[in-house]
């Protein structure tokens, strides 16, 4: 019943992405995915039930399936995060996929009753090949996690160095399916079959109850997570309203001309307090002072020594120290102050004014 449910829940929610309007490319490749991890749990549905009878031509295809895996989760991963700037190659990653099913044609070829006495005797005669396939599945397994976990702190990485809030775009989503595969593949190494398919099945149902809780994933409504901004466009944005051509497009600044924009970055901070702006990111700041974002980056990282990210948020932690020893101030609240200095939820808040204070907002006061 347990595996039953578990393709019921997976077709289910192939057809609610594939009836999706305005589909990304993650949400076809996560449809895709999705279909051939439900027909591979099918596959092993009929042996469970001992059931190839009816399917007598299915035996043997689920062999070669585990292949899949780590292919469509590394493919996901960089849909996800815009980081998929090589889409014509995408199918060589399935290549091992074919090649393991070439290989496996002489067995295919086999009469049904011959393909099953093969099964009851645990591979008799293809030892040799189950062993390859089996190492080919999990170096494929361990390598596309390992990738894809080199993806999502390179996405960490990038919108740290161009948003100042990340709340909303931190991919909590990815970091459970990258999360919940790692777990399936240590299953894979560690039990047989029963326990593997077992957890896949749970694997499924998080995928179907989170997926649908959080707007966006399954569903048509705009959804934070599930569409990335584009980092590298933020890296080229160009002042628009702006006849005067942008100066210092490439990166290789004197140190004067480090300390001069530097100087104007402060002064345009403590001036105009543009951290106070929430979604504030690298390109606004960068059209405000008439510089390329590239150059931006390059000074908060060289005279402040920190990322964007760490940057705004030191501004608005400094803010908020002003402002709650004000008087007009003390019948706010210390949350409503700090929306007002530019955070855009408690727990970013208490976690960038602990980082830079060492203490939290309450123990500070104190």
């Amino acid at each position: 019943m347990l595996y039953l449910t578990g393709i019921i829940i997976t077709f289910f929610l192939v057809v609610i992405l594939a009836s999706k309007k305005d589909k990304s490319e993650a949400d076809k490749i996560l449809a895709f995915w999705l279909f051939f991890t439900g027909f591979h749990l099918f596959l092993y549905y009929l042996h469970y039930k001992n059931d190839f009878a009816s399917f007598p031509y299915l035996l043997g295809f689920e062999l070669p399936m585990p292949l899949l895996q780590g292919p469509f989760l590394f493919l996901y991963t960089s849909a996800l995060t815009n980081q998929n700037q090589h889409k014509k190659y995408n199918l060589l990653h399935f290549l091992p996929f074919v090649i393991a099913c070439l290989i496996l044609i002489p067995f295919f070829e086999l009469s049904f009753e011959e393909k099953l006495k093969v099964f009851q005797n645990e591979g008799k005669g293809y030892e040799n090949l189950i062993f390859i396939l089996y190492s080919a599945i999990l170096i494929s397994g361990i390598t596309y996690a390992l990738l894809s976990l080199r993806k999502l702190s390179k996405h960490r990485k990038n919108i740290s160095e161009a948003f100042s809030s990340t709340e909303k775009i931190n991919l909590r989503w990815l970091q459970y399916l990258i999360l919940g595969s790692s777990i399936i593949w240590l299953v894979v190494i560690l039990f047989n079959d029963e326990y593997i398919f077992s957890v896949v099945v749970f694997y499924l149902i998080f995928i179907g109850y989170f997926g649908i809780k959080q707007v966006g994933i399954f569903t048509n409504q705009a959804f934070s997570e599930n569409k990335i901004p584009n980092i590298s466009s933020v890296e080229n944005v160009e002042t628009e309203n702006s006849s005067e051509k942008i100066k210092y497009e490439k990166s290789s600044l004197t140190n004067s001309e480090l300390q001069l924009l530097h100087q104007k970055l402060t002064q345009i901070m403590i001036d105009d307090k543009l951290y106070k702006n929430p979604d504030l990111t690298l390109a606004d700041l960068s059209q405000k002072l008439n510089i390329h974002s590239n150059v931006l980056s390059q000074v908060i990282n060289s005279a402040e020594e920190k990322n964007f990210y760490d940057y705004i948020n030191l501004q608005r932690v400094e803010e908020f120290k002003k402002q709650i020893l004000l008087p007009e101030n003390q019948k706010f609240t210390l949350l409503s102050i700090a929306f007002e200095c530019g955070f855009n939820s408690k727990t970013a808040f208490n976690r960038n004014f602990k980082k830079a204070t060492g203490l939290s907002p309450s123990e500070y006061l104190k």
